[in-house]
């Protein structure tokens, strides 16, 4: 028999609860108390070993030699608390007094000597900066999952390799694949950024890689960027090269003549004004870039593209935009437009003809087999959104279709995307919510890919050699077709998925769980049962994208997510356990709201709104336990700029709390 009651006081370092597990009896009630902790394993081994084996020492340990090292092997292994493999309380690691007890007589059990009571003493762990540098080097992150794309924006192909596409995630890097997208893998996770909007390989030599980093959109949820990169070895390495203040870069035009001739389309600052934005141009492969289009400090650029019959003429939008300070907070000038240059770049002149007069936003397409066929979609001021084209090189422009499906806004309002068939100029492929393709120059449109539902597709490339292939990205990730879009691959072989808030649960393996941006939630096990962790290991918890996803302590099979649902995995049920059952100007909630259960009293859990509110029973009842702690009135920060005598920018009590942290 094994007396518990001196190894309870290191339970707490493993994140064990002696309110959900029994007294441990067999052996394999170990495996759920112990799982994430070496550290403790070897305390509470040294006690187990002196209670439960006293034969097999030549002496016993006296309760002050145990106690000694209990307290060596604490300090040793408080790096246990701060690995990534789990965390723990420190106030937990309590021992009992360094006193020496009466050795009890011999075949009498050992719980019944006497000993000093567990907060006799408390051992300290050494700090992190103490520990010896071998303690750490097993240390190590190791890749779980989940195994399902993210949101991807940025896509390039090599026409003389088909097989070959590079991807840029929004928040993941960039990736290349070599065999039609069967496997990807990271080639940029050494550079400072993984936030990447634009990708160009250059026609004429495809060791050139550019990379433009930012993810060139504009929505509340978004990463910055520290400029352009370069590769002249097809990614193996990078140089980083300017452009650093642009922080959104959406698109990268290479001369098809000369891989040192290259422009690049520069949103800028989307939270501020800023003057590194607009059209730079390169001649000398970007060692330096000059302005070539720019407006004012708040207008960036958008899109640019190069005749690919005749490189001296380059296409170009603007656009203005800036992101609040606040969430959902965001504002759209008309200085926007689609531009034309006929001379490489030296000058650009607006086009007009036919176009809405205060564009806020356009994405252009060139047809390579007629390059005087434009698409255009564009947005305009006050809230319109319609596909353009133009027969005559810009010349003028017509409304090609009333349908509202292609032109439609991505999920997020990401303006949708045209891409000519490189030998039909009839054929047209779009990204929206769901990508639509026309076959009579865009007049009529059906589903291509993702209909019906939709997936919210961000860009494609086609190849110009062979209009069949195409790269296609969307919030899911990437996929390739080699035949048309008769089939596709997978999306479920990349970990580049965005997560918010990632926490354990109690179960062995333990499980990793969090909101995923665009896809819900998963939990994924820490380990499989099958030699590797695959698809099988994790598995979506009816949690919205951006909320928390918290395990309930005392049972891991509940799940505690988004705004707000309790989920049970054994029955695969969810349940809505909003304190109030709608929103109201009393009651406001925004994208990721706290859930945090107290860590002293495992039944108390919290769920902030603008007012923090408390439940003990999961979520049946609640108790407001805050008033609404938000500002009813503010001064508009000077971020806001221009946009500050817009109605969604006159202040209001528009404010959530965004992080809870119980003692």
């Amino acid at each position: 028999s094994t007396d518990i009651s001196e190894v309870t006081p290191y339970a707490g370092l493993c994140g064990w609860n002696p309110l959900r597990y029994p007294p441990l009896s067999t052996p394999e009630d170990t495996v759920p108390l112990f799982s994430r902790c070496a550290s403790v394993l070897t305390v509470a081994s040294l006690s187990l070993i002196a209670h439960a084996q006293p034969s097999a020492l030549p002496k016993q340990p006296t309760q002050g030699v145990r106690q000694q090292l209990v307290a060596q092997a604490i300090d040793q292994g408080a790096a246990s608390q701060s690995s990534p493999t789990g965390s723990a309380n420190p106030a937990s690691a309590q021992a009992t007094s360094a006193k020496p007890s009466k050795q009890p007589a011999p075949g009498q059990p050992a719980s019944t000597a006497s000993a000093k009571p567990a907060s006799a003493q408390v051992f300290a762990p050494a700090p992190l900066t103490q520990l010896a540098p071998e303690f750490l080097k097993p240390l190590q992150w190791r890749l779980i999952g989940p195994y399902r794309g993210g949101r991807t924006r940025a896509v390039s192909g090599v026409p003389s390799q088909p097989g070959v596409f590079y991807i840029g995630v929004c928040n993941g890097g960039v990736w290349k694949t070599n065999d039609y997208g069967q496997t990807w893998q990271p080639i940029f996770d050494a550079q400072t950024t993984g936030s990447i909007g634009a990708i160009a390989v250059a026609p004429s030599d495809p060791n050139v890689v550019y990379v433009g980093s930012g993810e060139g959109l504009h929505r509340p949820d978004l990463s910055v960027g520290d400029g352009i990169y370069k590769s002249t070895d097809a990614g193996k390495t990078w140089t980083h090269l300017g452009l650093s203040d642009a922080q959104q870069i959406p698109q990268i035009a290479v001369d098809p003549r000369d891989p040192d001739k290259l422009f690049v389309a520069a949103a800028g600052h989307p939270y501020g004004p800023n003057r590194e934005r607009g059209v730079y141009r390169s001649i000398d492969g970007g060692r330096s870039f000059q302005p070539v289009l720019q407006v004012d400090e708040n207008t960036g650029a958008s899109d640019v593209l190069i005749d690919p019959t005749n490189p001296d003429v380059v296409y170009a939008t603007l656009w203005e935009a800036r992101e609040g300070p606040w969430e959902n907070g965001s504002w759209n000038g008309s200085n926007g437009g689609i531009y034309k240059s006929t001379d490489g770049g030296q000058k650009f002149e607006k086009l007009a003809g036919g176009l809405p007069n205060e564009i806020i936003q356009a994405h252009i397409a060139i047809a390579e087999s007629n390059p005087k066929r434009l698409m255009a979609s564009v947005a305009s001021k006050p809230a319109s959104v319609a596909l353009y084209r133009s027969d005559d090189a810009g010349a003028s422009w017509t409304q090609i279709t009333t349908d509202p499906r292609p032109a439609g806004r991505i999920g997020g309002g990401d303006l949708s995307v045209p891409r000519f068939n490189p030998k039909d100029p009839d054929m047209i492929i779009i990204t929206s919510t769901v990508t639509w393709k026309s076959t009579d120059g865009g007049k009529t449109w059906s589903g291509f890919r993702g209909a019906p539902g939709g997936d919210d597709y961000q860009n494609l490339w086609i190849n110009p050699n062979n209009g069949d292939i195409i790269l296609l990205v969307s919030d899911q990730g990437a996929i390739v077709t080699v035949n048309r879009g008769q089939t596709w691959s997978s999306w479920y072989n990349q970990p580049t998925a965005q997560m918010y808030h990632v926490n354990a649960d109690n179960a062995f393996p333990y499980r990793l769980c969090s909101g995923q941006q665009e896809s819900g939630s998963a939990c994924i096990s820490s380990r499989g049962n099958d030699g590797e962790i695959t698809i099988r290991e994790w598995h979506p918890v009816a949690a919205e994208e951006y909320g928390y996803v918290v395990p309930d302590p005392l049972d891991p099979d509940v799940i505690y997510g988004g705004k707000l649902t309790r989920y049970d995995r054994r029955t695969n049920q969810a349940q809505n356990i909003l304190p109030k059952a709608f929103r109201d100007s009393n009651f406001r909630m925004l994208r990721t709201e706290p859930i945090v259960f107290s860590p002293i009293n495992p039944h108390v859990l919290y769920f902030a709104a603008n007012t923090l509110w408390k439940t003990i029973n999961g979520g049946q009842s609640w108790q407001q336990v805050s008033p609404d702690l938000t500002r009813a009135t503010f001064a508009v920060p000077g971020s806001v700029g221009k946009y500050r005598t817009e109605e969604t920018a006159k202040p209001t009590q528009r404010g959530v709390i965004y992080a809870v942290a119980p003692s």
